[in-house]
């Protein structure tokens, strides 16, 4: 699914985001425990893609379980969804906001995985990291090249929750994933409500 017309794909950043993950013990500002954990996890994972590609490859579906057990759990995804959703997070009840959580999560991870199987070995510049625009966040910037054009800017959010580093939101060309998603999501629910917004994710979920 393309989510709109940048100089990268949010599903080749997903990708790209196992290259940063790798490289990130290279930079200077990050907390350490984030680091090590995000070193731990991308190399697991890429070690795994690896041994597994020839499964992968007779499988596709597989890489779903892979990207599912190996990076989601390093992403916030009630975050993600709630900031996504924006105001409208307040009009949803507690089975909304859980259905919304758990169709966004399944859609990202389906994108995620695609991009993950495409995965074709980009290379990722890292700036010194800086404090976020709240206590206990992290902003890494990196530049991507690769491709025959110029090099593009991605910045990853990341802060503390529950005592560990997750990743909140992707800035990639100074356009904001959450801010992209906000105003389809916004859209959405002007024509068809939460429960359409819930039934539009969960459609696209499947087809990614």
């Amino acid at each position: 699914m393309s989510i709109m017309s940048i100089r990268i794909s949010w599903q080749a950043a997903a990708a790209l985001l196992l290259t940063a993950l790798v490289a990130l013990p290279a930079l200077a500002g990050a907390d350490a425990d984030a680091e090590a954990l995000v070193k731990r996890t991308a190399e697991d994972t890429l070690r795994t893609l690896d041994s597994r590609r020839g499964q992968l490859d007779a499988n596709p579906s597989a890489i779903y379980n892979l990207v599912g057990t190996k990076l989601a759990p390093h992403f916030d995804f009630e975050l993600i969804t709630r900031s996504a959703v924006g105001r409208d997070w307040n009009k949803a009840t507690s089975t909304q906001r859980r259905q919304l959580v758990s169709a966004f999560r399944a859609l990202l991870v389906s994108t995620y995985a695609k991009s993950l199987a495409k995965y074709s070995g980009e290379n990722v510049v890292f700036k010194p990291s800086r404090p976020g625009t709240r206590p206990g966040t992290v902003i890494v910037p990196t530049e991507v090249t690769g491709g025959g054009g110029p090099p593009i800017p991605i910045d990853y959010r990341m802060h503390k929750q529950a005592g560990s580093w997750q990743v909140y939101d992707l800035v990639i060309d100074n356009v904001s994933m959450i801010s992209n998603y906000r105003g389809q999501f916004r859209a959405t629910i002007a024509r068809s409500g939460i429960d359409g917004l819930i039934r539009e994710l969960e459609s696209k979920a499947a087809g990614a």
